[in-house]
């Protein structure tokens, strides 16, 4: 008995963040229209599943999907998994995937993290990064799909606001989603600390 719970627990330690809030997200809250309607509850698809990233995901070609948005180097399973655990750790990590569990692959993600601010009353800001699906899932409103599912997710953790920074092109996407430009405050600007080559 001892050694079932044991792996029991090792099953439900897996994720990065508890699966269920995902299930309770409520996506007529969001501005998107989905034909035919899907949630992160149920995607369209009884072969998905929309779903906190698990650690399990090294095997299920996580990475080999972020590589389609940016070099992702050659991570090992064990740096994956000190990554991991660290997010986990820290807490403020919401990747959230979709799977193809005929294939037992991951075809879409995104990933949402916390920031803990002292403004607005100590609250939290949420910011959307490294949105990335599978091309060969076209039509399966997957993009739309991932980006509702972490922004209502926002939502729901109690943050006020939610930004990313997007190429040009996407802008008219994000904004059948929600987000908005604000006039005066649309620069993105980054400082980067590249390794040397």
């Amino acid at each position: 008995m001892g050694m079932e719970k044991h792996y029991r627990d090792e099953e439900l330690s897996e994720y990065l963040y508890p699966p269920e809030i995902l299930q309770k997200l409520d996506f007529t809250k969001s501005p998107a229209t989905f034909k035919p309607k899907i949630s992160a509850a149920s995607p369209g698809e009884d072969w998905m599943v929309v779903r906190p990233l698990q650690r399990s995901d090294y095997d299920k070609g996580f990475l080999q999907l972020l590589s389609q948005l940016t070099s992702t180097g050659n991570i090992s399973k064990k740096q994956f998994d000190e990554r991991f655990t660290q997010m986990k750790m820290s807490g403020g990590y919401y990747v959230t995937v979709i799977e193809d569990k005929r294939l037992a692959k991951i075809i879409g993600a995104a990933t949402l993290t916390v920031e803990q601010k002292f403004i607005h009353n100590c609250s939290l800001r949420g910011r959307l990064e490294d949105v990335v699906v599978n091309d060969t899932y076209r039509g399966k409103q997957l993009g739309k799909l991932i980006v509702v599912t972490v922004s209502l997710l926002a939502h729901e953790l109690g943050c006020y606001k939610m930004s990313l920074d997007c190429k040009d092109k996407l802008i008219k996407f994000y904004e059948t989603l929600g987000y908005k430009l604000e006039a005066g405050n649309s620069n993105a600007m980054n400082m980067r600390f590249e390794e040397p080559s």
